[in-house]
């Protein structure tokens, strides 16, 4: 009898408990999005590519030709 308890118990709350384990995920994992997308853009504003340099170089030395 207890064991048909348990198991009952178990099943009914088992949403509750999912519920309880994913919704800290989820929000964890979006902050950490958010942040890493903001560091990654602040990053890219203060660090300059060599991308742009070598585009430059190219289109100089096109103008030259």
């Amino acid at each position: 009898m207890r064991v048909l308890a348990i198991v009952a118990c178990m099943l009914v709350l088992q949403g509750c408990i999912h519920k309880v384990v994913t919704v800290p995920v989820k929000v964890a994992y979006k902050t950490t999005k958010g942040v890493v997308k903001g560091t990654a853009a602040v990053v890219g504003a203060v660090i300059p590519d060599s991308d742009d340099e070598e585009e430059s170089k190219q289109k100089h030395s096109k103008e030259q030709d």
